[in-house]
């Protein structure tokens, strides 16, 4: 199939799940000096999370949000809605990173997504999840193998997992591109983000928390017992008070942490994403998915895609693009070449779908780490906590890591924070000017292996004996 240079062209450049009526607020930002029991710095899930579960364990607790820009406006708002039980970035990526604490790691992980339904439930919040699983499909001869193994992995922790040959699997979802599939059903589902990102404000707002929009955390310094939170505010950056807090919780994702330690720890990876408009029922009838799970196929570089609850297809993944100096401007957001690659391989996908047009572009940085999950701790004496780099696997992990930051503010010693992942950080990236190229020659490498049956040549091989990797 050939290329079509502006084949995503039309689009809106938006953001599907907050381009629409719902989002609570306007929360003003922050005047003058005050002071909170916890302050959190950044308003996605984690920090949200943070709030909430601060709130529920101490209904006394002045817990003080601060967000950059506005509520859920980075990767909480802009992914694609798969909800996953996996807290390290998948069964294998776990077995090969921490085999004697996986059975430990399966536990939490399931119960916590169980105790995010059950929120969710408490407070009577519809955020359209939906816990149906995944099925992950191969198309490429070598990924079948690849998958009937993680089959058997997944079948040794206890997971509803099916193998589906071609023909099952295309009368499951209807590609032509599909030689086969593994079906879990019980490791997750789907989620609509922005309503999820804007009922757990709601909860959290519900609770007392304040929560102030277009304030920037530029800094921390020990005061007395606590921690000074230094801000400035609004479109002009004028100063807008000091927080004098107890603690304070870093959640910042993918944006520049006002923790420098964090900078070397993760790296802002841009993913893209196009939303078609909705099918028609003859359209939609034509793929069949009358299961409606997500979908993702099971390459270095790979696709996500899945229906929303008025028929749309959305379709993200493949580039994983890192910007010279790290670059989370918002202008990057949109970038033609991703967006059009990804029409192209949809229409590959889908060649039953050809005249169905997008209404929806956009991109959004993921919070990488060198080890593929997210890193915790603590700065300045355990005043500051902090849980960042789910690498794409956020949505149910952060409440998680939400969890473990106040365990250790509160220097408590417990299941999750004795756990290798919590206790050893991940590899620090180069600074730059050597981690852009660093990064370019691993992601070349990645695209490499996909065309060589799974090779992996000598530059991932040695990533992989420390644990290192690379994609979206």
């Amino acid at each position: 199939m050939s290329f079509v240079p502006g084949a995503a062209g039309g689009a809106r450049p938006a953001v599907f799940w907050t381009d629409r009526p719902g989002r609570p607020g306007p929360f003003p930002p922050l005047a003058g000096a005050t002071g909170a029991d916890l302050v959190i710095v950044g308003g996605g899930y984690t920090g949200l999370w943070a709030a909430i579960l601060a709130k529920e364990e101490n209904p006394g607790a002045d817990v003080l949000l601060l967000e950059a820009a506005t509520i859920g406006f980075g990767g909480s708002g802009r992914n694609g809605g798969f909800v996953s039980d996996s807290l390290t970035h998948g069964m294998a990526h776990g077995v090969s990173r921490w085999p004697s604490e996986m059975p430990a790691l399966v536990r939490l992980g399931r119960e916590n997504l169980r105790d995010l339904a059950a929120t969710l439930d408490r407070h009577g919040i519809d955020a359209g999840l939906r816990l149906t699983g995944k099925t992950t499909v191969a198309v490429a001869p070598h990924q079948v193998a690849e998958l009937r193994a993680l089959q058997r992995l997944h079948l040794d922790y206890g997971d509803d997992a099916a193998w589906l040959d071609a023909e099952e699997m295309r009368a499951d979802v209807r590609s032509p591109t599909y030689l086969g599939g593994l079906r879990v059903r019980n490791t997750g589902g789907l989620v609509d983000p922005g309503k999820l990102v804007f009922g757990l404000t709601e909860i959290a707002a519900r609770l007392g928390v304040r929560i102030h929009e277009h304030t920037v955390v530029t800094g921390f310094t020990r005061h007395r017992s606590g921690v000074a939170v230094d801000t400035i505010a609004g479109p002009g950056g004028t100063a807008a008070g000091t927080v004098l807090a107890g603690q304070a919780l870093v959640a910042t994702n993918a944006y520049p942490a006002p923790l420098r330690r964090l900078r070397h720890l993760v790296l802002p990876v841009w993913d893209y994403v196009l939303v078609t408009e909705p099918l028609t029922a003859a359209q939609l009838a034509s793929i069949g998915w009358t299961q409606r799970q997500g979908v993702t196929d099971a390459g270095n570089q790979f696709h996500y895609y899945r229906l929303t609850a008025d028929d749309r297809i959305l379709f993200g993944g493949y580039d994983a693009i890192y910007h010279r100096g790290g670059g989370v401007g918002e202008h990057l957001a949109q970038r033609a070449s991703s967006h059009d690659l990804l029409a192209r391989h949809f229409r590959e996908t889908f060649p039953q779908l050809r005249p169905v047009a997008f209404s929806h572009r956009w991109g959004g940085a993921i919070d990488s780490t060198s080890r593929f999950t997210a890193t915790f701790g603590t700065a300045l004496g355990g005043r500051v906590g902090y849980a960042v780099g789910y690498t794409g696997l956020g949505v149910a992990a952060s409440r998680f890591g939400a969890q473990v930051a106040l365990d250790l503010l509160a220097r408590r010693r417990t299941e999750r924070t004795e756990l290798r992942m919590v206790r050893r950080p991940p590899l620090p990236f180069p600074p730059e000017p050597l981690r852009w190229p660093v990064v370019e020659v691993t992601r070349r490498a990645l695209v490499r292996a996909d065309a060589r049956e799974g090779r992996r040549g000598p530059w991932l091989r040695l990533l992989d004996r420390f644990g290192i990797g690379f994609n979206s």
